[in-house]
């Protein structure tokens, strides 16, 4: 008896492990066995503190500017235009006890140099005039840090469907943060939601891991201090603004 259960525990277990192997090799969703995924992504701190050291003092007086619903948690100041709900943001925006402002990042109100550092995260990719807004953060900001996403974050996450959502993409060479437009012919349905449903599902899996572990390639990312350079290139492949000599 007891070497009959022993041979159909055997059984079973080879059993199981089959099925794991087809779901892992097979189906397309390759869900990790019982291994639980990140789920919907909100903020962005957990993996920017990944590549970049903010160097932010205790003292320093720090502005996030399009803060939206998950602000940056080492600002003193928060600042946003939208109150309501946009293509980009669905949830509540956040008022806490930090100062808010009202303004957009074309046009603030506050002076010279007045911040210590700037944080502006996935806001300049919308605006009409990205130019003006990269002069606004360096009148403002002694130091500071942008990040907007790149081409293929975009197109993995199939954000071309959306209208008015991004108007640029972008890269960053040196200390150069370079905006180029979308062409009429990329702003399209690409077919399928599937790798943004694989990085934001409840279990684990190999798009999820892919994009946990090289976040620097989908998201431009710059740490500046006192100046950047920016350079403006429109959908005809013009540069049509930039402040590099």
């Amino acid at each position: 008896m007891f070497i009959y259960i022993k041979k159909t525990a055997k059984i079973f277990k080879l059993q199981l492990k089959f099925i794991i192997n087809l779901i892992n090799n097979k189906l397309p969703i390759r869900i990790r066995f019982l291994q639980k995924g990140r789920g919907m992504e909100y903020e962005r701190y957990h993996y920017q503190i990944q590549y970049v050291n903010f160097d932010i003092k205790k003292d320093d007086k720090v502005l996030d500017i399009g803060s939206g619903g998950h602000p940056f948690p080492l600002a003193t100041h928060l600042a946003d235009f939208y109150e309501g709900e946009t293509t980009h943001r669905t949830e509540k925006l956040i008022k806490d006890d930090r100062p808010f402002i009202s303004c957009t990042v074309e046009s603030t109100p506050f002076t010279d140099k007045e911040f210590d550092f700037v944080y502006c995260s996935h806001v300049l990719e919308h605006l009409d005039d990205p130019a003006k807004a990269c002069e606004e953060l360096m009148r403002i900001g002694k130091r500071g840090y942008i990040e907007t996403p790149a081409k293929s974050s975009d197109i993995m996450f199939n954000f071309t469907k959306i209208p008015n959502h991004h108007r640029w993409h972008t890269q960053i060479l040196g200390q150069t943060l370079i905006f180029i437009e979308w062409k009429d012919s990329e702003r399209r349905n690409l077919g399928t939601d599937y790798f943004y449903e694989q990085f934001h599902s409840n279990w684990k899996n190999p798009f999820q891991e892919l994009m946990d572990n090289n976040r620097d390639l989908f998201v431009s990312m710059l740490l500046w201090e006192e100046k950047f350079d920016y350079i403006i290139i429109n959908k005809n492949g013009e540069i049509i603004q930039t402040n590099k000599k």
